[in-house]
Parts: C-alpha cells; structure tokens; sequence
C-alpha cells in the first residue's frame, strides 16, 4: 500500500492567513511554514503558477520544514506553452527549485493546463514537448477542459500520460457544470497519484476566486473519496491528496478531517471502491 501524503494548496492564501489558523507568534513567514509543517507531510506551492520562484526560496523552505516534508511546485503559467524562448524559462524555473529535489523535498512539478486546452494533435504535440523540457522530473498534469476525461477520449488521455511518465491529477468538484471535470481516478505513473480537492462551489468557472472556490466540505463528501484514495494508494507509491477551497480556513479543515478519516480502521469495501 502506497503511502497517502494530505495537504493543502498553499499556506501563505491571504484568507488563511487572516483566518486565525496561525497561532500569535507563528505568524511570519518561517513560522508560517514552520506551524503548517506541524500538521500536514506535503503543501502545494501555487505562486509559482505565477511568477519565477527563487533559488531563496527553495533553501528556506528546505530549512523550515522536516525531512519526508513534500512541495508539489506548481509550473509557471508560460511553461504550458511550446514556443523555443521557454527553454529559457525552464532554465530559469528548474534551477530555482534544484535545491528542493536536492533535498528530496519536491513532490512533483504540476503543470495544470487552461481549460481553452482541448483534446487533439496540436495539445498533443504541447504535451510531448513539455515533457521533455522536463525530462527527469517528475511530473503530474492537470486538464481543465472536461474533454480529456470523458468517455470518449479517456482511454487515449490515460495512454499518453502513461507514456509520458506524467501522474494524470484527478479533481473534486461541483458536477453538471460545463467545465466540470468527472471524478475520475487514472493511474499513469507508478510513482505517483494526486488528488486536488476544488470544492463543489456552483460558480466553478464564474465570478470571484472566493466565489469559485467557497466550500466546507462535508463528512460525506470526504468519505466518498476514502476508497478511491486506498485504490489509488495500491497501485502507486505515494499519493498526494491536496485541498483547494482556499476560503478563510476551508481547506486546512477538509485536509485535517481527511488525516483523521483516512487514520480510521480500513473497510473491507475500501479495496474495491
């Protein structure tokens, strides 16, 4: 049985922060890190979705946190992209994070696709060269456009990720919506599976970020993934469950329901989903 790491995506979201979470004294950036590390094994890094991320940063976050701790590195947004000049920024992008692969601290590097990316020869072709701008890192990917995990192209997406050594990263969301993405659970890579954990929010794909992803989750709603994540967790090695309703203390809540409700004796009915 695989090892089945849970966090949340990000620890520095301005909601948290203002949230309370972060005891008095522990509200700077290190003991930030430092408190969050208390409670949970692994965290995804979003700003860098966003901007370069620093060699610095890398060797602080190594300092601050335990060994086994784990960063799931969100790629910089351009990298999702094909032209020669991002050859460059991969230079730039890789380097900065070395010494956290160094240290056996990175997790993976996620590189989460817009959802104007659709299925077909031409996102294909992106992916390849993608990956082999990253050719030994690991690599998880997650779409946004619906088409690549619906019944008619499934099979062809889990093939090329396994191809491509990429963990394919399955989603919780609000579904009947059109860009719901169905909650499904490939395996494409030995090593790793990721779960992200988006909220069930009604505005998915509208209005604010906090209107996007407002959402506590239920004790149903998270045990709804408890055999899911033991089937994951048997045919991978590590398993990286991540929760994304970044409101005020959401997900820090959902992820420490979750520790708790994945600690519990294992159901026989948890083998088969």
């Amino acid at each position: 049985m695989g090892e089945i790491l849970i966090g949340t995506c990000s620890w520095t979201d301005k909601a948290l922060v203002s949230s309370g979470w972060y005891p008095p004294g522990r509200r700077d950036a290190e003991g930030r890190l430092r408190h969050y590390a208390e409670h949970f094994p692994v965290v995804e890094v979003d700003a860098t979705y966003y901007a370069l991320p620093s060699i610095r940063n890398s060797l602080l976050w190594t300092e601050r946190t335990p060994p086994g701790f784990r960063f799931d590195v969100k790629a910089f947004s351009l990298l999702t992209g094909d032209p020669g000049f991002l050859n460059e920024i991969w230079h730039r992008f890789s380097d900065a994070l070395r010494p956290l692969r160094d240290t056996g601290r990175l997790g993976t590097l996620l590189f989460q696709f817009p959802p104007w990316f659709a299925p077909g020869a031409r996102s294909e072709t992106v992916l390849r060269h993608t990956r082999r701008r990253a050719a030994d890192w690991p690599v998880a990917v997650e779409f946004r456009h619906p088409g690549w995990w619906l019944d008619d192209h499934r099979a062809r997406t889990t093939a090329l990720l396994t191809e491509l050594d990429a963990a394919a990263v399955a989603v919780d969301m609000a579904q009947g919506l059109p860009g719901s993405i169905p909650p499904v659970t490939p395996v494409t890579s030995p090593d790793l599976a990721v779960v992200r954990f988006h909220g069930r929010s009604p505005a998915w794909g509208r209005g604010s970020k906090e209107d996007r992803f407002r959402h506590s989750y239920a004790p149903g709603e998270l045990a709804e993934w408890r055999p899911r994540l033991h089937a994951l967790a048997s045919r991978v090695a590590r398993v990286h469950v991540l929760f994304n309703n970044c409101c005020a203390d959401a997900a820090v809540r959902a992820a420490a329901s979750m520790k708790r409700l994945m600690a519990t004796a294992t159901h026989p009915s948890d083998a088969t989903g």
